[in-house]
């Protein structure tokens, strides 16, 4: 049975909460952009938008929901995304990711997995635009938070410029207001999820085309960009960009978001400062009995390219998993890398 919604939250938290600039995304990654790894990369941007992994409805409903909306007040501005098909569950989701703080939710349209297909969640919704747009519907209705909508540009025989804008129009008729889309189509038969990131061919130009035939709607571009060159290309075209795997395999590149896209002065100078700023954090996290591992996996790019930079990685390797290891053993691997030799963020 649907779990009932709560009524819509009115007040206070309407006001406090600004609208998130969405200028610079960071793509939501399963088993990547936790509550560790979005610390990180707080702790490198003050202003690029963060994306939990996603969180099916059920998970929310049924299971641990204190977990799976765990996150730090420092991570803001956060966005939570929900994965599910049933209008009444999502609003009830959407509801808890109000009372959490979340600054907003996010609707995921664009997973080709065989696991979110099966449970009608996903890329496959795009064969039902109704269906999404009543999901949308029923989450704005119960949530003053923005309310977005995560997709392809297709799916299998779903793959025309007809159908991706009957697909948007049905959306922003329901109020939906900002798409972020990745420029690949999704072969849900055929593909694994690795090769549905990469095989299908990339139509940025499609994105583009969604914003000139749309220019009130909020057209975000994900899939395959790499550097921040790219970036503001798109930004030519679109309103904003999101970066996936790029920024969590070399994550320092969000050290530069700040002052490239914002005007604001970068937060940390070196990938040192960016570390030790974490410290605290790390430190409150093994006190609630985490172990260094589970942290500090997603740590092991912030050296990337660096002189030293495979030796970091290898001593967290080697020894983060040990019982006990604690803020030693990242001291041990910052050793290893030459500070001075590190580049700079970049200033605005």
């Amino acid at each position: 049975m649907p779990v009932e919604t709560s009524e819509k939250i009115t007040g206070a938290s309407q006001n406090i909460r600004p609208e998130p600039s969405r200028r610079f995304c960071v793509a939501p990654m399963m088993d990547w952009t936790t509550t560790h790894y979005r610390y990180m990369a707080r702790c490198l941007s003050q202003h690029a938008l963060l994306y939990t992994e996603m969180v099916t409805t059920g998970a929310l409903i049924h299971g641990d929901t204190q977990r799976f909306l765990r996150h730090q007040s420092q991570e803001y501005p956060l966005a939570l995304q929900l994965g599910g098909s049933n209008p009444r569950d999502l609003a009830h989701c959407a509801v808890l990711a109000e009372q959490a703080g979340f600054s907003e939710v996010n609707l995921n349209v664009g997973c080709p997995s065989d696991r979110v297909q099966n449970n009608m969640i996903g890329a496959c919704l795009m064969a039902y635009p109704d269906r999404v747009a009543e999901c949308v519907s029923e989450m704005a209705e119960k949530t003053s938070l923005p309310v977005t909508v995560k997709h392809r540009i297709g799916i299998d025989s779903h793959e025309s410029w007809d159908e991706l804008c009957e697909f948007v129009e049905k959306i922003a008729a329901v109020g939906c207001r900002t798409f972020i889309v990745h420029a690949r189509i999704a072969i849900l038969e055929g593909l694994s999820p690795k090769e549905n990131r990469d095989v299908p061919p990339l139509k940025y130009d499609w994105v583009y085309a969604l914003k000139k035939r749309y220019p009130d709607i909020e057209i975000i571009i994900n899939g395959g960009i790499k550097s921040l060159d790219e970036c503001h290309e798109h930004l030519n075209h679109t309103d904003g960009v999101m970066l996936g795997r790029e920024a969590y395999h070399n994550p320092w590149l969000l050290a530069s978001v700040d002052a490239e896209f914002f005007g604001h002065e970068a937060s940390v100078r070196t990938r040192h400062d960016a570390l030790r700023a974490m410290f605290p954090f790390i430190e409150s996290e093994l006190r609630r009995g985490v172990f260094l591992g589970h942290m500090s996996r997603h740590l092991l790019g912030l050296f990337h390219g660096c002189k030293g930079g495979r030796q970091f990685r290898r001593h967290i390797s080697e020894n983060a998993h040990r019982p006990g290891a604690g803020l030693d053993v990242l001291e041990a691997a910052l050793a290893k890398v030459p500070e001075h030799e590190q580049e700079p963020a970049a200033l605005a």
